[in-house]
């Protein structure tokens, strides 16, 4: 048999060793179509994750928010009912948007020591923020003053606004609670009007804030607190915050 006829019958053997070959095909397609999987299954776990199903993904439940309606402050809900129509009948208003109204009320904070520890002023920041319910601003010096280190931009002080429920909620409790818990409160000055309506108060410490924690306290720090009313004259203010609760003085205790 020659050489030709030996190579044509090794032919066969070479397509069997192509079919073998070939066999390794559908080993291929088993990589493809694990590796599709693998991409199927990562984006049906990303998609878990993202609508929080994932084990790991999984969001905390959100609280219910409470069915019924939100309770309005009680000092708001006096205002409305009874303290705007007193004031009608009392001044001849014209109509309710002419009777005064308290607008904002700042309570303002100072800290001196700041200038030496900052960390005196962090502390007050804190004591404020509870006391009010809200986050206080910092507040820096506007010049400089050489006898008491001071520098212009230096942070000395910490000061909150409050308006809407949050104000008449603050306004409630510092009447009903905060002074009446002053040593030997005898009511507030009555003399502590700008000329424009506004009022302010002095108090000597934080403590008469059921919000502070009497062993966290490192040192008495007293604040202002300034009531700014539509009002165009002190009297209107005096009647308003009279009516809202303010205990003032009276003229023969001054």
């Amino acid at each position: 048999m020659s050489e030709k006829d030996k190579d044509k019958d090794q032919k066969p053997h070479g397509k069997g060793g192509d079919d073998a070959k070939g066999g390794e095909k559908p080993a291929g397609g088993d990589k493809r179509d694990a590796a599709g999987a693998e991409k199927a299954a990562a984006r049906a776990a990303a998609k878990a994750k993202k609508e929080g199903g994932g084990d790991k993904g999984e969001k905390p439940a959100k609280a219910a928010k409470p069915s019924g309606p939100k309770v309005p402050a009680r000092v708001k809900e006096r205002y409305v009912k009874e303290v705007v129509p007193n004031l009608m009948k009392e001044r001849n208003y014209p109509n309710v948007m002419a009777v005064p109204r308290l607008r904002k009320i700042v309570v303002n904070m100072g800290v001196g020591e700041a200038t030496q520890n900052i960390k005196l002023l962090d502390a007050a920041m804190e004591e404020l923020g509870r006391i009010t319910g809200q986050r206080p601003a910092m507040r820096r010096s506007r010049k400089s003053i050489a006898a008491f280190r001071l520098r212009q931009g230096m942070p000395i002080a910490a000061t909150v606004t409050l308006r809407g429920d949050r104000m008449y909620e603050f306004v409630d409790r510092l009447f009903n609670i905060a002074l009446p818990r002053v040593r030997d409160f005898r009511g507030v000055p009555t003399n502590s009007f700008d000329g424009r309506g506004n009022y302010t108060l002095g108090l000597k410490d934080q403590l008469i804030f059921q919000e502070v924690d009497y062993a966290k306290v490192d040192k008495m720090r007293g604040m202002n607190v300034t009531f700014v009313t539509s009002a165009r004259t002190d009297e209107e203010s005096k009647l308003l915050l009279q009516h809202l609760g303010m205990p003032f003085r009276h003229q023969e205790g001054r």
